[in-house]
């Protein structure tokens, strides 16, 4: 189904005024597009130590955490020890953790594990 149906009612028969929609963009507790779902990948920044806990509640609602850390890099000590801490829940609840590019870390819940390393096939 695709975006329009789903904005004016489509086989819903739900319609949802564009103006809803676009208000609801701005607020990210309202997703007036999509179906509830159990779990969810969302994005975060880790810019103080208050996120750190912000981070550990997702992983324990069994949601995949993308973590920017770009506001900590100029930071090393602050960003390491929120790495760890990080590192550290994710270990404790069976979930995963990993760096997927300069500034991003991609956190697993619990029995979600990141494949990070592929064989090479011949």
């Amino acid at each position: 189904m695709g975006l329009f149906n789903k904005l004016f009612g489509g086989a819903t028969g739900k319609a949802v005024s564009v103006d809803d929609a676009m208000n609801a963009l701005e607020d990210e507790s309202v997703d007036v597009l999509h179906e509830p779902a159990d779990y969810y990948v969302k994005p975060l920044s880790l810019e103080n130590d208050g996120d750190v806990a912000i981070v550990e509640a997702e992983l324990k609602a069994k949601n995949v955490v993308l973590l920017n850390i770009a506001p900590l890099v100029r930071n090393p000590a602050r960003l390491k020890d929120s790495l760890s801490k990080l590192t550290a829940s994710a270990s404790a609840l069976d979930g995963d953790i990993a760096r997927i590019s300069e500034d991003k870390i991609l956190l697993t819940p619990s029995r979600m594990k990141i494949v990070k390393s592929t064989k090479k096939h011949r």
